[in-house]
């Protein structure tokens, strides 16, 4: 439990971080993020495999670069859900995208895969 907890945190850090670095991104405070990174994960959780297996001949011309659009179009999904979050456009989705898997992938090396 405390492993579900700390990712989340740093997807909530990774979201914060993403709003204060890009400007096309809008949110309104901490709890906003939280939720928004509650969404989110659950986003990725359950429709990110099936939009990766549905993409896959694409993702694999572009090598991998495409998942950076699926992670774009999971964000601009989780704005439809939580008020007080906020992507202004393509372009601040995709910077998002980046920032966000690059914040959470670092961050994610101190926490272990097990309990």
């Amino acid at each position: 439990m405390r492993i579900l907890v700390a990712r989340w945190l740093i997807l909530t850090a990774a979201i914060l971080t993403a709003s204060y670095l890009i400007e096309g991104i809008k949110i309104a405070g901490f709890p906003t993020a939280f939720l928004a990174a509650a969404v989110l994960g659950i986003l990725n959780a359950l429709l990110k495999p099936l939009l990766l297996i549905l993409t896959l001949p694409i993702n694999l011309l572009t090598l991998g670069l495409f998942t950076f659009i699926i992670n774009a179009f999971l964000l601009k999904m989780t704005t439809g859900v939580i008020s007080g979050f906020e992507v202004q456009g393509f372009w601040p989705a995709i910077l998002g995208a980046i920032v966000i898997s690059i914040i959470n992938w670092a961050l994610s090396v101190f926490i272990p895969e097990r309990g």
